[in-house]
């Protein structure tokens, strides 16, 4: 949990880490026109603030009702509360309308965090969903100087067709034609095209950084953001398969498609998670070309889950029980995770760490590094000294299973984060509040790697 100098620190683990927020959702009657929820909106988090929680339930359909009761809504509150610190009111909000629902996220500034209260109504006007997400802050992003916007263009596409297509962008270099490209794949959470973190658009550095060294690149919103509603309403039997690999391989097969693109030259540029499931796209997708993996976790997501937390309560400060309290908690759950058999009637059907049993079964039988050392195609494998949430431990397991490949290039950077940004001294969650850019060395080593591998023999 977060000490009173430490601000948002669950809240980054746990947007980095999880699937899914809360569960819910319940099938609205129809895609009826967009009705003006906001002002109860306003008034449902009101309630939350003033502690009437039983007042707040009242507001929630019956699926709602029953996976958040009253005494649970306090506790999902109150540990919210001891993650960023004490409620201070409303700044602003923004309304949006998908699937069928209306969707009002309420910005809410806490002591040491501004957070979206994003509150889902069905058509009969009940809450069915409810997420909290770090606030939307845009308007802060520069982008960094190695951008030159006027080596590059961008245009909107559609990855994927049918129920699940997604919005993407696809930023193409002027006047060279054809030109390697690039899918980024997203870490954990439901992810938008730009993996925001706060002021920080890591996905749109690489993008346009990229793009201005002639390799053209793809990103897209995330399953999991684009229709967190619908998915919701149902997630028996999702895996990443679902919530990341099958969009992964339509977006290579849109670009090998698309003029001005090279098919021989497409790659996967995978993040955290996404660098994780990278060796699984390229199985699925024997067209790509090679694999960027950067902070690709080697070890179990729920293993990853404890030693973040484990993290997170060992920095200075002091912490209180009620921050201890959430902390057990959580490695509790994890815990869970690591001694259940996972079976579909697991914990009653219940979310673990914001996912259903099938996710975990689906990803205790998946070995990234085993599934690399099965493939032939060129590597460059990327790693902050700095990361805490992947370490050089997960490094060190890419070197050990891929020792002897000529094929394979790894590499560590001692002073980036995560985000593979520059920092100083020990990593702490408060760095992520401030606008960082994908530090330049990286897009160098990235796009002179890319340069580096000719097209597939035919």
């Amino acid at each position: 949990m977060r000490d009173e100098r430490r601000p948002s620190a669950l809240t980054v683990c746990l947007g980095l880490m999880l699937v899914l927020c809360l569960p819910s959702c319940t099938r609205p009657q129809a895609d009826t026109a967009p009705v003006d929820r906001t002002a109860e909106a306003k008034a449902f988090v009101d309630l939350l603030a003033a502690g009437d929680f039983a007042g707040a339930v009242t507001r929630f359909d019956e699926t709602m009702k029953q996976a958040l009761p009253a005494d649970k809504l306090r506790e999902t509150w109150e540990g919210l509360v001891a993650a960023v610190g004490p409620y201070q009111g409303q700044l602003r909000t923004r309304t949006a309308h998908e699937q069928g629902y209306d969707i009002v996220f309420v910005t809410c500034h806490f002591d040491q965090a501004d957070l979206d209260i994003r509150v889902v109504y069905n058509g009969r006007g009940e809450i069915s969903g409810m997420w909290t997400t770090t606030a939307d802050r845009s308007a802060e992003y520069q982008p960094p100087s190695y951008v030159r916007p006027e080596s590059f263009e961008e245009h909107e596409v559609t990855v994927g067709t049918g129920e699940w297509a997604l919005p993407g962008t696809l930023t193409l270099p002027r006047g060279k034609a054809p030109v390697p490209a690039v899918v980024l794949v997203h870490g954990s959470g439901p992810q938008d095209r730009d993996e925001s973190l706060g002021p920080s658009k890591p996905f749109r550095d690489l993008a346009e950084g990229l793009a201005s060294r002639g390799i053209a690149v793809l990103r897209y919103e995330k399953r999991t953001r684009q229709y967190q509603s619908k998915l919701a309403q149902d997630q028996a039997g999702l895996t990443v398969k679902e919530e990341t690999i099958d969009d992964a391989v339509a977006a290579v097969a849109l670009l090998r498609q698309t003029e001005g693109i090279d098919p021989q030259r497409v790659f996967v540029l995978g993040h955290s998670l996404g660098g994780t499931l990278a060796p699984r796209i390229a199985e699925a997708a024997p067209e790509v070309r090679g694999l960027i993996i950067r902070a690709g976790a080697t070890r179990p997501l729920e293993d990853l889950t404890i030693e973040q937390l484990d993290y997170i309560a060992s920095l200075p400060g002091e912490h209180s029980q009620t921050e201890l309290d959430k902390i057990a908690e959580m490695k509790a759950e994890a815990e869970r995770v690591k001694a259940s058999d996972l079976s579909d009637d697991t914990e009653g059907g219940k979310l673990l760490l914001g996912a259903p049993a099938s996710y975990w079964r689906d990803l205790r039988a998946y070995s990234p590094t085993e599934t690399a050392a099965r493939l032939s195609l060129p590597m460059l494998i990327l790693q902050g000294g700095r990361d805490y949430q992947v370490t050089e431990v997960d490094l060190e397991n890419w070197r050990r299973a891929l020792a002897g490949r000529a094929h394979v290039t790894l590499k560590l950077y001692p002073d980036l984060n995560h985000l593979f940004a520059e920092g100083e001294g020990k990593a702490t969650p408060k760095e992520y509040e401030k606008l960082q850019h994908v530090a330049p060395q990286v897009i160098e080593d990235i796009a002179r790697w890319i340069d580096s591998q000719k097209p597939r023999e035919q």
